[in-house]
């Protein structure tokens, strides 16, 4: 049984799909959660609702972690109103579909600023708090959440695979510059999972059955909740030698040619 009674997290883009997930599952396990969210505050307050029904203690904090600044008063907020951070999930991510060819300046500023730059820029601002919390049990833990298209050329996705790239890239050099001081910088790259985000895909039914015939695992597609649980393994002391490391959840199906 994982324990993080105790412990703060931090859970971007926290309102819905995946990252409601994980917020969830760490409330489970005993954290407290703060958890951003942009344009959907209703989802927000039902995913709050749930993690206070669980008796955890909840922020709601509306974020556009494109912008500078917003990562900071983050931060900020979490410590005035906990007095520390103990978890960081980088959850939030967007850009849009289109062809590389079609993606203009703003288009990629955009992606490459909410899916990689936000997680340095939050890392920056909690180090303090990461490295230096009188009486934590454990290491304190960064999660970032990657793609397929980090690795692999997939259709409409040449902008935002960047991005997830740049982002295994900063988790890695993270995990170099903060493990000997107490922290672990970890990465999940999930498969295909069927979020609100992905219907946004043409094709998407194609591309869901395509990846349910692949599957090792019962012919199933990886669920928010499959995702969740690998987040919640690297938040706790089981994956204290893990570090700097892309965990790949995908039922297997990254095996094929």
């Amino acid at each position: 049984m994982i324990d993080l009674s105790g412990q703060t997290a931090l859970v971007t883009g926290g309102s819905r799909g995946i990252g409601a997930a994980c917020a969830l599952r760490l409330a489970q396990a005993g954290a407290d959660v703060a958890l951003t969210y942009l344009n959907a505050p209703i989802e927000a307050q039902s995913t709050g609702a749930q993690i206070m029904a669980l008796g955890r203690r909840v922020l709601l904090l509306k974020a556009d972690l494109s912008e500078e600044e917003d990562a900071a008063l983050v931060v900020d907020a979490i410590g005035e109103q906990w007095g520390g951070l103990d978890i960081i999930v980088s959850n939030a991510a967007g850009g849009g579909f289109r062809p590389l060819g079609a993606v203009t300046p703003e288009n990629f500023s955009y992606a490459m600023n909410l899916n990689a730059r936000a997680f340095m820029l939050l890392m920056q601002s909690a180090t303090a708090m990461l490295v230096a919390r009188e009486g934590r049990a454990s290491r304190a833990r960064a999660i970032t959440l990657s793609s397929w298209g980090a690795e692999r050329a997939l259709p409409m996705y040449g902008g935002i695979g960047a991005t997830k790239a740049a982002l295994e890239a900063l988790t890695r050099h993270f995990a170099l510059e903060l493990g000997p001081r107490g922290v672990n910088v970890n990465c999940v790259r999930a498969g295909v999972v069927d979020t609100g985000a992905l219907r946004e895909l043409p094709g998407v039914e194609v591309v869901l059955e395509e990846r349910r015939r692949r599957s090792m695992v019962e012919g199933r597609n990886v669920t928010p909740e499959d995702v969740a649980n690998t987040v919640l393994f690297l938040a706790s002391p089981l994956a204290d030698m893990v570090q700097g490391q892309v965990l790949v959840v995908d039922g297997g199906t990254s095996l094929h040619p």
